[in-house]
């Protein structure tokens, strides 16, 4: 649980700096190419080689959790503004929920109550009239939203099947392997030379985002979503999106009702202590006599 909180904090931080800084000023087919080849870079030196229908597996599962999400992520501040993309992450926990359960064979009804619950919670923080005109922005965060869902809860479940001696660190690097190889594809056939990169301040945040946030991110978030269940990892998915509105209000002084903001938070906590609630109950059979 540990790691899911400590990358939330990580990551709230991100939405605004893509928005504020990189949104339409640096090509998003470049940023995502930077941002994944930096990560790689970080995980390179402790690579080990694996069996190959492992190795392809956690490659497909990067190029999709960060290759693909990454696409459809940066084109979204192309079509929506920061606090509308939050409002459309609450639904990553309904995805983690239903792919968790499809890849398992079973529907689990607590584990989509609990998450429905957490949506409730972000709705309630960022409810506001929404024109139609964003729908195709509203699309294109599903898109990411989707794509981040099967990479976390893939990267779950393959490690739980899988007998594993070597570290998860050891093994990581196949994963940013495979979403560097969609980010190239993607730059070559989509990217605008014309729009690199043209203040230090850019380039510095292109840095934090690939190295840390991307690097140490993404590994310590699949690391833990190995050690808690999917009910607990489908609501840390929504507690992105208070942090996020929080630094997005309190370093850009954006717009953002505290009141809703407050009782959103409250529903949120509230989804987490049903889930562990039901989570004992369950766990507990009575001896019988």
């Amino acid at each position: 649980m540990i790691y899911l909180v400590a990358v939330t904090l990580l990551w709230a931080f991100s939405f605004s700096l893509i928005g504020v800084y990189l949104a339409g000023q640096v090509d998003a087919y470049f940023s995502v190419l930077t941002r994944v080849a930096l990560a790689t870079l970080v995980f390179l030196p402790f690579i080990h080689r694996v069996p190959r229908a492992l190795a392809a597996k956690l490659m497909a599962l990067g190029a999709i959790q960060l290759g693909c999400m990454y696409v459809f992520y940066y084109q979204s501040f192309l079509l929506l503004t920061v606090p509308e993309v939050l409002i459309f992450t609450i639904l990553t926990p309904v995805y983690v929920t239903l792919i968790f359960d499809l890849m398992q064979g079973r529907f689990s009804f607590r584990y989509l109550v609990t998450a429905l619950v957490a949506v409730l919670g972000a709705a309630i923080i960022r409810y506001s009239s929404i024109s139609g005109e964003i729908l195709i922005g509203f699309l294109v965060v599903q898109g990411a939203n989707i794509c981040f869902a099967i990479g976390q809860v893939g990267y779950k479940v393959l490690l739980e099947r899988e007998n594993l001696k070597l570290p998860q660190r050891a093994i990581f690097g196949y994963f940013y392997l495979g979403a560097l190889v969609v980010t190239i594809i993607t730059w070559v056939l989509f990217g605008n030379p014309a729009k690199l990169p043209t203040t230090s301040l850019q380039w510095e945040i292109l840095l934090y985002l690939g190295l840390i946030a991307s690097g140490l991110g993404y590994f310590f978030w699949n690391k833990g979503a190995t050690k808690v269940d999917t009910g607990t990892l489908a609501i840390m998915n929504n507690a992105l999106v208070p942090a996020g509105l929080i630094v997005n209000l309190l370093i850009w002084n954006r717009d953002a009702n505290l009141t809703r903001l407050s009782i959103g938070g409250a529903v949120l906590l509230f989804s987490l202590l049903l889930h562990e609630y039901w989570g004992k109950q369950l766990s507990f059979k009575p001896q019988l006599d």
